[in-house]
């Protein structure tokens, strides 16, 4: 007789059980294991590297050394706005204050600084959003099937005519109509208010302000630059005009000496080489003359690109033939100096800077802590079958603790810390730059106006040696080396006269952009 155990038999049971479930995880694992190799190999990797469903590597060069060839027409650049309407006033000659006037309202980069402010200011306006509720509305459609979690069929609601559930029987329908799919939809309103965040909100908008205070400022020395940019030019164009001419009376007067050389050897008073020597000279001065009218070429475009006019437009200049009005500055340097430190936009922006980042900085240490919000909230329901609307109301404060993140609000209020820094040393390299530039221009306008006045010394009695040169050399008494040596001297004199004027108007220029004025007028006097 054979009695048999029935837990041995359950054991079985449930060993047979397991053992097909073990080898199914073994098997699904090594499969895992083997893949992931796969995937690490060099084959898989070449394999998928050449994979390019979107044809990603046709739309570049070929090669290094192959030019990239566009499938499509390029895209043209168009005229800049500023160029496309040009004001009136261009076509007559201009007064360096005229041209500065135009030349604010078309230079590029006066409408950049102008639009970057802009684009702070906004941002200003986004930052005082937080000091209003925020409000947003949501229209929802949404179709629903409650599915049964033990019979995992779906599940079938009775509706009454009062709009309430009842139950599914097969009475007549005023006892409970079935539906097994519900539509619903309506509106739900959200609104939100920060009341506290220890003063990270206050602090990002003190770091708004002061960085559109920065680029206010970073406007006006915009306008300071350009206006600097175009004094430069101007009298660059002016004294290369004078250079030219210097240079062209230069050569007819080298002309006249060749033609009395000339003269002088046909009646047998001038050897062949005095007439190469002097036939040398004019070639020289030639050559000065073509150099100068290429720079003045250049000078007059540049001129056209700070103005904000095409290169080729022919800018009219007003002549100054008067002297500079050179006068004594009767500001000390410490005048000046302090005068610089007030007025100079640049060096006032970078503070704005470093008061910004210290801002931010407070700001970020204020995001780890704690926030108290109000929330509120109202929706309505209403369903296309015969369940009745609902409405439901929604009204809270939410305190908002953050508790860790991994110290990454450790080093990120670091980070700012330290950019703090930097702008403060930034801020401090601007005013020993601003130093720099007050002491360099102002010395740099002593020394011109004092080359002025010796330069004009030099150009009388140069001019007068040179006169006298050509009548004894005409006269017969005089030799031809004496006679060169006049007319450069004169040459040179009269180049000296005019660089030290250029020169003069350019340290005027320079000491007022330094000191942050805004033209240059008597600010520096």
């Amino acid at each position: 007789m054979h009695i048999s155990n029935p837990r041995a038999h359950s054991n079985a049971i449930v060993e047979s059980r397991i053992k097909p479930d073990f080898l199914t995880c073994i098997s699904a694992s090594l499969a895992l294991l083997l893949f992931a190799a796969f995937c690490q190999s060099a084959h898989a990797q070449s394999l998928f590297g050449s994979i390019d469903p979107f044809n990603a590597s046709g739309k570049v060069a070929p090669a290094p050394s192959q030019r990239w060839m566009p499938d499509q027409a390029l895209p043209q650049v168009p005229l800049p706005t500023a160029m496309q309407d040009l004001p009136a006033e261009l076509n007559k000659p201009l007064s360096l204050a005229e041209l500065t006037e135009i030349a604010l309202t078309l230079n590029t980069r006066t409408r950049q600084a102008w639009l970057s402010a802009r684009v702070e200011a906004a941002q200003s306006g986004i930052d005082h959003a937080g000091d209003f509720p925020q409000l947003s509305a949501v229209i929802s459609d949404r179709i629903s099937r409650p599915i049964s979690g033990t019979s995992g069929f779906p599940n079938t609601t009775a509706i009454d005519l009062a709009g309430n559930s009842a139950a599914v029987t097969t009475r007549p329908p005023n006892n409970g109509v079935p539906y097994s799919v519900f539509t619903a939809y309506g509106p739900t309103l959200n609104l939100s208010y920060v009341l506290f965040d220890f003063g990270k909100r206050a602090a990002d908008k003190e770091a708004t302000e002061y960085r559109l205070l920065a680029a206010n400022l970073s406007q006006n020395r915009t306008l300071q630059d350009v206006a600097f940019q175009v004094e430069q030019a101007y009298y660059r164009v002016l004294g290369f005009e004078q250079l030219v001419r210097a240079t062209r009376e230069s050569l007819r007067n080298f002309q006249t000496g060749l033609d009395a050389t000339q003269r002088r050897h046909e009646s047998g008073l001038a050897t062949v080489a005095d007439v190469y020597r002097s036939e040398t000279q004019v070639g020289q001065a030639q050559l000065v003359l073509t150099r100068n009218e290429g720079e003045l070429s250049k000078a007059r475009g540049i001129l056209a690109g700070v103005v904000g006019v095409p290169v080729n437009f022919n800018l009219q200049l007003q002549a100054m033939n008067a002297a500079p009005p050179v006068a004594e500055i009767t500001k000390s340097m410490d005048e000046l100096l302090a005068s610089a430190k007030i007025n100079r936009p640049d060096l006032i922006a970078t503070e704005a800077r470093a008061r910004a980042a210290r801002a931010t900085a407070r700001a970020e240490s204020r995001a780890g802590l704690p926030t108290l919000q109000f929330n509120a909230q109202y929706g309505r329901q209403i369903y296309t079958n015969a369940l009745t609307e609902q409405d439901a109301y929604t009204v809270g404060v939410n305190l908002s603790i953050p508790i860790f993140s991994g110290f990454g609000d450790t080093y990120r209020v670091r980070r700012r810390e330290e950019e703090a820094k930097i702008a403060a040393s930034t801020r401090d390299q601007a005013y020993s730059q601003t130093e720099q530039d007050v002491w360099q221009s102002y010395f740099d306008l002593q020394t011109a106006a004092s080359s002025i006045a010796s330069s004009a010394n030099l150009v009388k009695s140069a001019s007068q040696s040179a006169d006298a040169a050509v009548a004894r050399y005409k006269g017969g008494v005089g030799s031809l080396l004496d006679l060169i040596t006049a007319q450069l001297d004169d040459t040179n004199a009269k180049v000296q006269e005019i660089q030290s004027r250029l020169d003069w108007y350019q340290a005027l220029a320079r000491l007022n952009f330094a000191i942050g004025a805004f033209d240059s007028k008597s600010e520096s006097k």
